[in-house]
């Protein structure tokens, strides 16, 4: 009797200290222990994060990871898809922030491993770097658009996945990429941000700033919107220790939080540093074509027309010129009355949005 009553007394201290009832049960107290920790995950120290970079094939990915992680070797070709990491304290006495740092390699050939290092456990800690070699403006918009949808379309079934056991935690993962545009941004309902944080690198700017003054425009003008629409930040770089500083300042900020800093640079003769959420479409102008050009392209949305202005100034390699298709869902035998009515209204806020721009276009005047 009297070992029972010192139990009974003990689990009431216990119960006591933890906050909770009697009535509750060791299930009970560890489901609320582990919703408190996910809950304070982003304040503690020792957190764990992720970042994945891809690109180019030969773009620069390893030099940049190397020189975030402070290390001094000679960058070796990547083979499939690599890991390492590095570690950082916020200050004395404090546990080590640790970055986990994916690499793919092999430019768009691997994409089959895309979905390897990216789990419904560290999903919500995890990022992207979109590295693309600015020397190679006919490998850019294939390496992006190949990369990027097959990454998104991974990272959205993994949300999904997420949300049916932790609800709450797939919500504010998607609420989170808007909270980098201020809520009067005049922008909100034109973009779609990646589902997950973003950051552009256009890497070999000492060989871009090489180029002809007006191709340096367009791809100027489509990486800002490109960055822009995916709620990305966009910063070009090089060998160059200032770039390579300010590149880095951007993905320390994803790997451990450290201030990203406040500065931006939207000169078309100077490097680009736009920090996501500091741009906008107003900024950027229109597509870079005249407006009777524009009037013939057959886009569906807004990146598919800066998609096309691009391509037929630099034909993607081993595609050619641009050659319009047949639109399927044209055809009559795939009518549909609600998706179609849907379409129409949609292609009628295209066509609004290229009369703007071609309006925008005429009237910006460029430096020469």
């Amino acid at each position: 009797m009297v070992l029972c009553a010192l139990k009974w007394r003990l689990e009431r201290l216990v119960f006591a200290c933890l906050g909770m009832q009697s009535s509750d049960t060791l299930w009970d107290i560890a489901k609320t222990e582990v919703e408190k920790r996910e809950s304070h995950e982003g304040d503690r120290d020792g957190l764990e994060r992720s970042l994945f970079f891809m690109g180019n094939k030969n773009g620069g990915k390893t030099t940049i990871i190397l020189r975030c992680l402070d290390r001094d070797e000679i960058p070796k070709p990547t083979l499939a898809l690599e890991y390492t990491f590095g570690r950082r304290a916020k200050g004395h006495n404090t546990l080590k922030d640790i970055a986990n740092f994916w690499e793919l390699g092999g430019g768009t050939s691997l994409l089959d491993l895309i979905p390897i290092p990216i789990t419904t456990t560290n999903i919500r800690t995890f990022s992207v770097v979109l590295v693309l070699d600015l020397s190679k403006p006919d490998e850019l918009w294939p390496a992006m658009e190949s990369l990027l949808q097959v990454t998104r379309k991974h990272v959205d079934r993994v949300i999904t996945k997420l949300g049916q056991t932790n609800p709450k935690a797939a919500t504010e993962i998607k609420q989170k990429m808007w909270n980098n545009l201020p809520k009067d941004h005049p922008d909100r309902e034109l973009i779609d941000p990646f589902p997950i944080p973003l950051i552009i690198i256009g890497s070999k700017y000492d060989l871009f700033h090489e180029f002809d003054s007006e191709m340096k425009k367009i791809i100027y003008k489509t990486l800002r919107f490109i960055s822009h629409y995916y709620g990305a930040s966009l910063v070009f770089t090089s060998k160059s220790e200032a770039l390579l500083l300010k590149t880095r300042s951007l993905i320390n900020h994803l790997a451990f939080s450290f201030d990203k800093g406040k500065s931006l640079s939207v000169d078309q003769n100077k490097p680009l540093f736009i920090p996501a959420g500091m741009d906008s479409l107003s900024q950027i102008g229109g597509p870079p074509a005249t407006e009777s050009d524009i009037g013939k392209l057959h886009a569906q949305t807004p990146m598919d027309l800066w998609k096309k202005v691009f391509e037929k100034v630099f034909p993607p390699r081993n595609v050619g010129v641009f050659k319009e298709v047949k639109d399927p869902a044209q055809d009559p035998q795939y009518a549909e009355y609600e998706v179609d009515a849907m379409r129409g209204q949609k292609n009628q806020e295209l066509e609004q949005y290229k009369r703007n721009a071609s309006k925008t276009w005429k009237e910006m005047e460029f430096d020469s």
